[in-house]
């Protein structure tokens, strides 16, 4: 990967700052200069340099980043896809061979997305464009995908021709990365309108923090779908109304190294009710010999919280998963049966916080979690499907809702901070991921302060 000077200068004063600790040493900040300016708004074909803090750029076509190249988003940068999801043609993606930075603030926010006029809750499920596709060339070594404080809005556009990853007509991810050896960081950032997964990885090292998914999936898919070869941390995420589960660990496909995971201190709101098969979850769910953790995480209203599969074959790899210290509400029967699936394995801990119909209120400071009656929907066992039309648009997004929670709440105090995180990526600039440790309250935002900043 090529870097960019500010990187190198940032990771120069590092190491000076670390030789002696016990000095107090101060080092101005480089003056930034950035590779290779783009000063055309209008992007198209192969692209690598920098996109200019505060600007606006736009791309009716396909854009490449090649390998060996990087392409750089500085600050308050908003990134445009002209499309109407129509066509592949018409919902143009960015292909990414290379490695594709943006680090936003949260002063300045970057935005990849569409034109405001198209920025509605009726676009969410409308796949106008085609994502960010990340693999590698064929014998190539590919790059990162690093993303910080960056809207990601409004994509699953068809693809006309089917190929390793997708058939002819299938939706495209919002996100997409395949690359066992390279880094996937998402951090405090926006997820929200995707037609299927908003994310998959197909390997790769991930760090996906403080992020809020929202609109996940139309009639399936999840906010992050991890399969084989993808190890890392998952934690202080919100997700809300995703089509089936917040978060999927599975083991399948063709990569050697298995998928293991730290799932910790997320918060799942209203998630699973839009997907039709049997069998699937909808805050959590492992699978087909994946391995991790699942602690400290907050489910609120899922059609199915935790789920734990078990079997020859399709099971997850029990002996190497360990869960506990999750905080489970239901206002519906169907609700509580499936705080941890029925199909499933799993069971309660000692340490998990679950109780009848309407116990354990997290007490958020603006979310009524009761606002919607899922006895309503009916059902027995487990509630039925229903359509992102049939879901009020609170339960969806997370708009003016505030998901800390009070200090009365029960999840305050019982999270488990015992374990480290596992801190796979392997990148050590400026752009390196932030990884906060598992707290000690349960969900994504703590008392302290610190976790989720949204």
């Amino acid at each position: 990967m090529k870097l960019h000077h500010y990187i190198l200068a940032a990771a120069t004063g590092a190491l000076f700052t670390s030789c002696h600790k016990e000095a107090e040493v101060t080092i101005s900040k480089p003056v930034i200069t950035p590779s290779k300016p783009i000063t055309s708004d209008t992007l198209s074909g192969s692209i690598q340099g920098t996109l200019l803090a505060g600007k606006t750029y736009y791309f009716a076509t396909d854009i490449t980043i090649n390998d060996g190249d990087t392409l750089f988003m500085q600050s308050g940068v908003k990134l445009i896809a002209l499309g109407d999801g129509s066509s592949q043609l018409k919902s143009p993606q960015i292909t990414v061979n290379g490695s594709f930075i943006s680090l936003g603030t949260k002063e300045a926010p970057n935005y990849i997305t569409v034109s405001e006029n198209l920025r509605t809750s009726d676009n969410a499920f409308k796949g106008i464009w085609g994502g960010i596709q990340c693999t590698h060339a064929k014998d190539k070594q590919g790059g990162d995908l690093i993303l910080k404080w960056t809207h990601v809005e409004f994509a699953g556009g068809p693809v006309a021709i089917g190929n390793d990853v997708y058939k002819a007509g299938d939706p495209r991810y919002m996100i997409y990365f395949a690359n066992v050896d390279k880094n996937f960081i998402l951090e405090d950032c926006w997820i929200r309108g995707s037609k299927d997964d908003a994310i998959r990885t197909d390997g790769g090292r991930i760090s996906i923090l403080r992020n809020t998914f929202e609109m996940c999936g139309e009639k399936g898919g999840e906010a992050l779908n991890m399969k084989s070869g993808t190890i890392g941390d998952v934690a202080y995420n919100v997700a809300i109304g995703t089509a089936t589960n917040a978060f999927k660990v599975s083991n399948s496909g063709d990569k050697t190294t298995q998928a293991n995971v730290y799932i910790y201190n997320n918060t799942m709101i209203n998630c699973g009710f839009r997907q039709t098969k049997e069998g699937r979850g909808g805050g959590i769910n492992f699978e087909a010999f994946a391995k991790g953790k699942a602690f400290n995480n907050l489910f609120i209203n899922c059609r199915v919280s935790l789920r734990v599969v078990g079997g020859a074959g399709t099971g997850a790899d029990l002996a190497n998963l360990t869960y506990g210290n999750n905080l489970f509400y239901g206002n519906a029967p169907t609700l509580v049966n499936q705080f941890y699936a029925t199909d499933g394995v799993a069971v309660f801990t000692p340490t998990d916080i679950h109780g009848e119909i309407k116990q354990n209120n997290p007490v958020f400071y603006a979310y009524d979690v009761d606002q919607f009656d899922y006895t309503t929907l009916g059902g027995t066992v487990k509630a039925p499907p229903v359509s992102w039309k049939q879901q009020p648009l609170a339960l969806l997004q997370q708009g003016a809702s505030n998901f800390r929670v009070k200090p009365a709440s029960p999840a305050v105090g019982k999270g488990n901070s015992q374990f480290a995180p596992m801190n796979a990526t392997t990148i050590k600039t400026e752009a390196a991921a932030d990884v906060t440790r598992p707290g000690k309250d349960i969900g994504a935002y703590q008392q302290d302060g610190s976790g989720n900043q949204h």
